[in-house]
């Protein structure tokens, strides 16, 4: 009972010393970011802005997701995602429309997964699975940001950015279809 007792007590000194050393590590601007990162961050200005929103788009969602929740979660993230990397959530709209028809299960022929058809390469290129693609959220947020980027990469221009992201770059086929849905779908007029 002794030999058990003794690496006890010793753990039991040691543990004050551990605290303290940790408490080495607690930088104010570390803190910060960390509780930034954490944060939930709401991408609606109001509860009135989020309502219209969801009145205006689930009917027209309502064709293509049939479960009412499934609608609400993609919308919520669509509009989140897109207002995070300065894109017109209408825009993510009409590209999850060509791309998956908002099936968050969709796989095209070269492999790309979910409702934004994001590449299987890039969740293990970000530490992540493979099986985040079909979640709403991640797959949102990787297509977002995706597409994000190269808007920003060609300076504004719709057309050459929606190539690069379908990997379409001088073709106008795939970009003049996306174009479409969002004028003749997923406008939104409020």
């Amino acid at each position: 009972m002794r030999v058990l007792s003794l690496p006890c007590l010793v753990l039991l000194a040691a543990l004050p010393a551990a605290e303290a050393r940790a408490d080495r590590q607690m930088d104010p601007e570390l803190r910060g970011v960390i509780a930034e990162a954490i944060r939930p961050s709401e991408c609606f200005e109001d509860k009135y802005e989020r309502a219209v929103w969801l009145a205006y788009m689930e009917p027209r969602l309502g064709r293509y997701v049939k479960d009412p929740a499934e609608r609400e979660q993609i919308l919520h993230h669509v509009h989140c995602e897109a207002r995070r990397v300065d894109l017109p959530p209408e825009l993510v709209l009409a590209v999850m429309d060509v791309e998956s028809r908002f099936d968050r299960y969709a796989v095209s022929s070269a492999g790309a997964v979910g409702l934004m058809q994001v590449m299987p390469f890039w969740p293990s290129q970000l530490g992540m699975a493979n099986s985040q693609l079909v979640r709403v959220g991640d797959n949102v947020r990787m297509g977002t940001t995706i597409l994000g980027y190269y808007l920003r990469k060609e300076r504004g221009n719709y057309q050459r950015a929606l190539q690069r992201y379908n990997g379409s770059l001088g073709r106008p086929d795939y970009s003049n279809l996306v174009l479409d849905r969002l004028v003749s779908r997923w406008r939104y007029a409020y």
